[in-house]
């Protein structure tokens, strides 16, 4: 019979002293452990065949007769992991100039360059990083361009950042550099601002498929009315705006395959939690992540796909007692309504959950809470749409 001791205590207990929900978390702990070490083991060989194939490469350049353009690729490779060391790396060799201008033309350029590496690059806070925006956005050429194609350009030359201040610093250079351009088509930098963001949640919503209730181009209108500084913008603009985007939509930079991989990133919160079944009352550990007002789940941290995901929008969330789990928090909908969620099934299949709320359980009263707090301010304030209201109140006032 197995017997674990305590040494700090000089007692022990038996396994079988514990109950079932007991032995299956020291199980899922044990297997978990097992992961990590051997998770921990592989990312060192991976670094250190990474590091040593940098290394190879950078002492092979004595020997070529054109080491710039070697430096130039390792330039390149350091950039996609790292771009604030790809840069650096580069200035450092003389390839390019610590300047806003010559760092602008290079991403702007964007030769072997991952444009998910070129936004984090531009969206940085530092003031040198906010001088190679201005100058890369002023490398774009928007003269004569309708606000739809200037957008397509733009939102092609990079992926925007998840953060809300990062993109709301760069459509803030994309409209005035648009407004510079073409004078006259809107009152203010702020009315190009508005119309932007509600052209980019229009694509959302006309071609993502987890959005059912498609807006109309009455409703498209309806939304923009007044934000030409009070008044409101040719209707035929608008309609010709909402043609082009449901005939089209944008075309976004893809460079690595997993979109989901930078939602998880910097998420709101992470944790273990016990979920209940939807059918069947049982209790499943799983590993969670709050992000994109979306409350993601996983079977281990390691998972690359989430197991289910749960769309925090028109949801609520509150502290509920449950006789078998303690620290216990719940999502629902209003009106007994069925969340629309999805999960993965025993075969894999992507499946629509059938939950009419979702049952959680965390280790203490302190992280319940802790939760309860971050999928409220999740929900219900969104930083995003915070400023973007500021600056829609403002498009709106009319010139006195």
């Amino acid at each position: 019979m197995t017997t674990l001791t305590d040494a700090d205590q000089g007692g022990s207990f038996q396994i079988s002293d514990l109950t079932e929900d007991e032995r299956e978390l020291l199980n899922s702990i044990r297997k978990r452990k097992d992961q990590l070490l051997n998770e921990i083991k592989q990312l060192k060989n991976e670094i250190a065949e990474v590091t040593q194939e940098m290394e190879n490469m950078d002492m092979s350049d004595e020997g070529k007769t054109n080491p710039k353009s070697k430096q130039m690729s390792i330039g390149r490779k350091k950039f996609n992991m790292d771009p604030k060391k790809g840069i650096e790396y580069l200035i450092e060799h003389d390839l390019l100039k610590e300047t806003p201008e010559d760092v602008a033309q290079y991403l702007f350029k964007g030769e072997g360059l991952n444009k998910t590496a070129i936004g984090d690059y531009l969206g940085d806070f530092k003031d040198f990083h906010k001088d190679v925006l201005k100058e890369f956005v002023n490398l774009h050429e928007f003269s004569s361009m309708i606000l739809v194609q200037a957008l397509r350009q733009f939102l092609w030359s990079f992926r925007l950042p998840g953060e809300a201040q990062k993109i709301d610093r760069m459509m803030e250079c994309f409209a005035s550099r648009y407004c510079q351009m073409n004078e006259g088509v809107f009152n203010s930098t702020d009315t190009c601002y508005v119309l932007s963001f509600a052209i980019i949640m229009l694509n959302t919503s006309l071609h993502n498929p987890n959005v059912k209730d498609k807006p109309s181009v009455e409703r498209f209108r309806n939304m923009n009315r007044g934000i030409n500084d009070g008044a409101d913008l040719p209707q035929d603009l608008l309609h010709n705006i909402y043609e082009s985007i449901k005939k089209e939509p944008f075309k976004i930079p893809e460079d690595d395959g997993n979109d989901l991989m930078h939602t998880f990133f910097n998420p709101d919160k992470e944790g273990w939690l016990w979920k209940q079944g939807g059918r069947y009352k049982n209790w499943k550990r799983r590993w969670f992540i709050l992000n994109d007002n979306c409350l993601y789940y996983f079977e281990f941290t390691t998972d690359k796909e989430p197991k289910g995901i749960i769309p925090l929008e028109s949801l609520q969330v509150h502290e509920v007692s449950d006789k078998n789990k303690p620290h216990c928090l719940e999502l629902y909908a209003g009106s007994n309504e069925v969340i629309k969620a999805c999960k993965t099934d025993n075969d894999g299949r992507v499946v629509e959950g059938k939950h009419k709320e979702y049952r959680m359980s965390a280790a203490t009263e302190k992280e319940k809470d802790e939760w309860i707090d971050c999928i409220k301010a999740s929900i219900s304030e969104h930083p995003f749409y915070d400023m973007l209201s500021i600056r829609r109140k403002k498009a709106t006032k009319a010139n006195k």
